[in-house]
């Protein structure tokens, strides 16, 4: 089984190049941005406490996190494998992941990180907000706290998996076929 997690800041192009490691690997795309954004809409209990954070630009506790991702997983027995998008964002969410995990019998094979110079974020998020129409990529104040958010409390899940080997960083500017490439070959590598 083929598990991923794909890392980096706000705007770095997860969701971009989520959609084309699951088209060529056959992958589950697990986001929990999406997982989020379903709960809010459908306004569970759980979407209502999680947009409370998301609209201040901040975590949302890992508790509610991993009981929502937890319930995806299970519903998809017979993947090839996940792509983990935006989780996870703390070193207690990677051992919680690793925990749940280890329970299925497989683990995370691979971090791949991609790494994109802050004024780049800020400009992607900018066009994304005017094309998809999304509030908290709109918001300047928003976007940097997300950005410090990742820097201090994210990035430092690097090394967690660094230390166990499987942390990858990608070069995340450029064509965006060019940044598929790069996954590709790291991929196939394994």
């Amino acid at each position: 089984m083929l598990n991923i997690v794909l890392f980096g800041p706000p705007g770095a192009g997860k969701g971009t190049q989520s959609e084309r490691l699951i088209e060529k690997y056959h992958l589950v795309h697990l986001s929990t941005g999406d997982v989020f954004r379903a709960n809010i809409k459908g306004a569970t209990e759980l979407g209502v406490l999680a947009k409370s954070f998301m609209d201040k630009g901040q975590l949302v506790p890992d508790e509610v996190t991993i009981n929502m991702l937890r319930s995806e997983v299970l519903k998809h027995p017979d993947s090839n494998g996940f792509i983990f998008d935006g989780f996870p964002r703390t070193n207690a969410q990677a051992e919680a992941l690793d925990s749940f995990l280890n329970s299925l019998k497989t683990s995370i094979s691979v971090m791949l990180a991609l790494e994109v110079e802050e004024n780049e974020l800020k400009e992607r998020l900018k066009k994304r907000a005017e094309i998809s129409g999304r509030i908290d990529d709109a918001n300047p104040e928003v976007i940097q706290n997300r950005i410090n958010v990742y820097q201090s409390e994210t990035a430092p899940v690097k090394k967690y998996y660094q230390e166990q080997g499987k942390f990858i960083a990608i070069d995340g500017i450029g064509a965006i076929d060019h940044i598929t490439t790069r996954l590709f070959e790291v991929i196939d590598s394994l």
